[in-house]
């Protein structure tokens, strides 16, 4: 049966019939205005607001990391550099449909050369276009359709509208032909637990009513599957449903050994789910949320409250905060450079930080005080760390500010490579894998062009995470894994393998990676871990690994 391939979010299966997502709408016509300029104006100013308010609600409803990505689509639907070319072109005799369609697509065209997370956002904007001309229109916005039986949904790409509020009792599965594994789709399909697989170049071969298997953890989709194959998908689904309801226990090996199992977060409002699905604390919490689309730095107070209500919510155990990591795909403008060429390798996280150490220091000492008024264990770590250098740096004012527990992410291939002088300063160091992998295979994580590359289960990455394990091991101290490789669950025995002491990963992750978790002993893994890193190719390490220990 024909296979198609692409890249899968999580270790999700599914089947069911194939429905396709309605095309966009057309493109507005030339004609030229008909109604005076400030009417068309009007329309085009209630028409944004509209579509502004329904974003904002649906982020609402949706919460967590979808209400993040869908509140930054309401600020692009109110924009005031597009809002004044969309003016000037009806000036020019546009009319209103044709006015936005162009102004939203030069925008459009100019994200899209800039590659990385702003190439990502094209998409998005295009997005709220069709929302807008949609309004003006007074027809519904292209969207998710409607059915009455459950379904495998296939779309050219999603909008970040449409996968936060899916409908899970009847979307079965997600499958797109553009985006990458760190596409919105992708991100929010993952915190949401949908089987999804992106970047299937074939995806528009799908005939609707075509039944599909839809393999995440092999990235295949399988069309017209036979009997053998619906059974075995069949299995494997009632498999991750038994795993899923068993009584949550602490992450441990086939031998006992305890690997705790933490959770990213985003915001304090995420605290209580992490918990629910048994998070043993928060191995990144992401401080950006206080910071982003605000003219200056919250005070040291606002913070304070933001950090108290995370940290109350695990009384007794270990949160890792990170430091706030500003630049590349998060700018913000009382503190990173402008127009840097290449901002991923610019001027971002601590750099940016020693840069206005100010804005460190109240961080720091927003934290202290916070961890001053609850029971948590609290860790801080600084991002996009160099050096050891970079790490006393770090450390030596975390301490002056009353941080007990500080550490550094690994994220830059020259900091596994110095990881023995790392660990004279740090007290602990959790690997970033996304940025890992991006540094080390000089691969945007962005960009959809060379998402193949963007695979942790690289030997050359799997290398510095072992070396970095090696050296934590020497100094006694912890080594977390942060990034998305943990969220997979053949990897993360792995990368336990290869010396992480902690996995931390979107909630939705954890029951998966705790049921494989159990499947090996430590002496297992590192036979796992071992075999992937004398492979030549990502393919080839996972192959390994699997080889080397089949249950």
């Amino acid at each position: 049966m024909p296979e198609l391939l692409g890249t899968g979010v999580g270790r999700g299966i599914a089947s069911g019939p194939v429905l396709r997502m309605a095309d966009p709408l057309g493109e507005p016509d030339r004609t030229p205005l008909a109604e005076p300029a400030p009417a068309a104006n009007e329309r085009v100013h209630a028409a944004l607001a509209a579509v502004a308010e329904d974003l904002t609600k649906r982020g609402q409803l949706a919460g967590g990391d979808a209400q993040a990505v869908l509140e930054a689509q309401a600020l692009m639907a109110q924009d005031p550099t597009l809002l004044d070319d969309v003016h000037k072109r009806i000036a020019d005799g546009s009319n209103a449909e044709r006015a936005v369609y162009d102004a939203f697509g030069a925008f459009q065209e100019i994200l899209a050369a800039m590659g990385g997370y702003m190439g990502e956002r094209a998409a998005d904007l295009g997005d709220v276009a069709q929302r807008i001309i949609a309004k003006l229109r007074n027809v519904p916005a292209p969207g998710v359709p409607e059915s009455d039986h459950p379904f495998v949904l296939v779309a050219h790409d999603l909008a970040p509208a449409d996968t936060a509020l899916l409908d899970l009792d009847k979307v079965l599965a997600l499958v797109t032909r553009d985006g990458g594994p760190t596409s919105h789709t992708a991100i929010l399909a993952r915190a949401k637990g949908i089987t999804a697989i992106v970047g299937v170049a074939e995806a528009d071969t799908l005939s609707e009513g075509t039944v599909v298997v839809v393999d995440a953890a092999a990235g295949v989709v399988i069309a017209d599957p036979t009997e053998a194959q619906l059974a075995d998908a069949s299995r494997r689904i009632a498999e991750r449903a038994a795993a899923a309801s068993e009584p949550v226990t602490p992450g441990a090996l086939a031998d006992g050994t305890h690997v705790p199992l933490l959770a990213n977060l985003g915001n304090p409002a995420d605290a209580a789910e992490a918990v629910a699905l048994g998070a043993e604390g928060v191995g990144l919490f992401r401080t950006e949320f206080l910071f982003l689309d605000a003219p200056t730095a919250p005070t040291v107070e606002a913070q304070q409250r933001a950090y108290v209500q995370l940290l109350e919510a695990f009384p007794g155990k270990k949160v890792v905060v990170r430091a706030l990591d500003a630049g590349a795909d998060k700018p913000l403008s009382f503190l990173t450079d402008k127009h840097e060429e290449n901002p991923a390798l610019g001027r971002r996280g601590l750099r940016a930080l020693r840069n206005h150490e100010s804005v460190l220091r109240d961080q720091l000492t927003a934290l202290a005080a916070a961890d001053a008024e609850t029971e948590a264990d609290l860790w801080v770590m600084a991002p996009m760390v160099a050096d050891a250098e970079e790490t006393e740096y770090f450390v030596r004012i975390a301490r002056e500010l009353g941080i007990r527990t500080a550490g550094v992410m690994a994220e830059v291939p020259s900091l596994a490579l110095m990881a023995d002088q790392v660990f004279h300063h740090a007290d602990f160091v959790s690997i970033g894998t996304n940025d890992l992998t991006q540094y080390t295979l000089a691969a945007d994580r962005l960009l959809g062009t060379v998402a193949h590359y963007q695979n942790p289960w690289h030997p050359a990455v799997l290398r510095l995470v072992a070396q970095l394990g090696a050296a934590g091991a020497d100094a006694g101290k912890a080594v977390g894994i942060c990034g998305e490789a943990a969220a997979d669950p053949l990897l993360a025995v792995v990368l336990v393998g290869l010396g992480a002491t902690t996995l931390s990963m979107t909630p939705a992750a954890l029951a998966d990676v705790r049921a494989e978790l159990r499947r090996h002993t430590l002496d297992q893994a590192r036979d796992m871990a071992r075999a992937a890193l004398a492979a030549p190719t990502a393919a080839a390490a996972k192959a390994a690994a699997l080889a080397a220990h089949v249950v």
